[in-house]
């Protein structure tokens, strides 16, 4: 049995973009914050080989364990600052990550129907006009290509962990006002909270179709002490896996 929920303030929560996370090795690619990672999940199927989009892959911690399971890689990213850090990442990994600084919806790069799978942590709650980004990932990826793709869970949106009162829920749940907050470095993020159901009906007008739908509560295993106790009991990440309908 879990241990009871306690009231008190998490000091220095924030809602991690775990992709942009500088720090630590990683045996598997990881969807968020103490969730079960893609060693459990097992979305994204055989990597030796594939030719993976990583969308807002940030400092590359992802992008470059792929490129270690003999994935080609493609890591997408607007920060220079994220690319410099993930291009020093692949040199000290000895493995090859092609990155371009471009935001998620700017693919011209790639040609149609050339990308084997496409995967985005966290990354898409920034973006403001979601359906483009589907759109050119639908482009990009081959006929029944899967997207794997995180996103802070709507649920847990409704709860501020570092509060005096981290139970009280502050929001709504289908609030779409954007949600500012400060990353560990300093820098502001801007959120656009989106509930289930409209991710679920952006994605199937982009012509996606959805087969996997997750909501994993923290794993003490994957971490220990969750980063926010809240997470043991209301999920704090969503995970979608779509497979590009048609042409």
């Amino acid at each position: 049995m879990a241990p009871p929920l306690h009231a008190d303030p998490t000091p220095a929560w924030h809602r991690h973009t775990t992709a942009t996370e500088p720090g630590g090795e990683r045996r598997s690619v990881v969807y968020g914050d103490d969730v079960p990672t893609e060693e459990t999940l097992k979305l994204l199927g055989p990597v030796d080989g594939a030719r993976i989009l990583d969308l807002g892959c940030g400092t590359g911690a992802n992008a470059v364990l792929l490129a270690q399971q003999g994935a080609k890689v493609i890591g997408v990213d607007p920060s220079v600052d994220r690319l410099a850090i993930a291009r020093d990442r692949a040199e000290q990994a000895d493995v090859r990550v092609e990155l371009h600084q471009a935001h998620a919806a700017d693919l011209a790069f790639l040609r149609s129907d050339s990308v084997d799978t496409a995967l985005s942590v966290m990354a898409l709650a920034e973006v403001d006009d979601l359906a483009r980004v589907f759109r050119q990932v639908h482009r990009v990826l081959k006929p029944g290509a899967p997207f794997v793709i995180s996103f802070p869970h709507p649920a847990f949106a409704m709860f501020d962990p570092a509060a005096p009162d981290p139970l009280r829920a502050v929001r709504p749940y289908d609030q779409s006002e954007p949600i500012t907050w400060t990353r560990a470095d300093g820098t502001a993020v801007t959120d656009h909270p989106r509930t289930i159901s409209a991710i679920f009906t952006t994605l199937q007008r982009s012509s996606f179709g959805v087969d996997q739908l997750l909501e994993p509560t923290a794993d003490p295993a994957v971490g220990g002490q969750p980063s926010a106790d809240l997470a043991r009991h209301v999920p704090p990440t969503l995970v979608f896996r779509a497979r590009k309908q048609g042409n």
